[in-house]
């Protein structure tokens, strides 16, 4: 089982590990690390970007593999690099997109406290929902959505950013988890049924759900949201797009 750094801290940005498993040929392959900080992508967050490499001073000095995508299969984590992968056992040193990852922690954040909002306020579930850097849409439980309510909901959110909530991440007992009410805010539960720990990210105050991503420490780090569309996606669907200000 891949050690996933990301899932009790969301702010390391470079890591050594040691390969694994290796997957490929000499154009292109990949590598299974003991511990990686890389992302698999997962509930709507895309995957991470970065590099890894090897110092090897007595040969070909220090070598680098750009990492393309990360994808998992079972407990493991797969990283797709271009170039032939380096050999199993190999020590390696893994440094993120760091710009690219926290503008996706920001996102997902941000995409929690309008869900948060909405649930707290308007009992709505979520139906759907995808994000890319410092842009995400939501799509919620709701029979109609018209522009008053939309502006109602954008200052409200904005309230939750500048109120300065601290995040939390725990690592939960299955049966403990589902003790929490409404820790499931998606209208179907996607957590599969063998799992047998559940994470849960908290913004303090405000909203409490199982959730596999990484998220800023605090929600003042978000920066400005606004909405920018809204539509409706059937009867009782409505989606709302939004963008995160630097």
């Amino acid at each position: 089982m891949t050690t996933q750094l990301y899932h009790t801290d969301a702010y390391v940005k470079e890591f050594e590990a040691v390969v694994v498993a290796v997957e490929g040929g000499a154009t292109a392959g990949a590598i299974r690390l003991d511990r990686t900080a890389f992302y698999p992508g997962g509930g709507g967050q895309p995957h991470d970007t970065g590099a890894v490499t090897i110092s090897d001073a007595v040969t070909v000095g220090e070598r680098s593999w750009p990492v393309a995508k990360v994808r998992k299969a079972g407990e493991h984590l797969w990283h797709d690099v271009s170039g032939e992968p380096p050999a199993v056992g190999a020590t390696v040193h893994g440094v993120l997109d760091w710009e690219r990852r926290y503008k996706l922690m920001r996102t997902h954040t941000a995409m929690h406290i309008l869900c948060g909002v909405i649930f707290r306020d308007y009992g709505a579930s979520v139906t759907g929902g995808n994000m890319e850097p410092l842009k995400g849409r939501m799509d919620f439980e709701f029979e109609t959505m018209r522009l008053e309510l939309v502006k109602e909901i954008e200052e409200k959110v904005n309230i939750e950013v500048a109120a300065a909530r601290p995040t939390r991440i725990n690592i939960l007992p299955r049966a403990e988890a589902f003790a929490i009410p409404d820790l499931i805010r998606t209208k179907i539960n996607l957590l599969p049924e063998g799992i047998v720990e559940v994470r849960t990210i908290e913004i303090v105050g405000l909203d409490l759900q199982a959730d596999g991503g990484t998220h800023v420490a605090n929600t003042s780090e978000v920066g400005r949201i606004r909405v920018v569309d809204y539509k409706s996606k059937g009867k009782i669907n409505k989606r709302i797009e939004i963008e995160i200000g630097d």
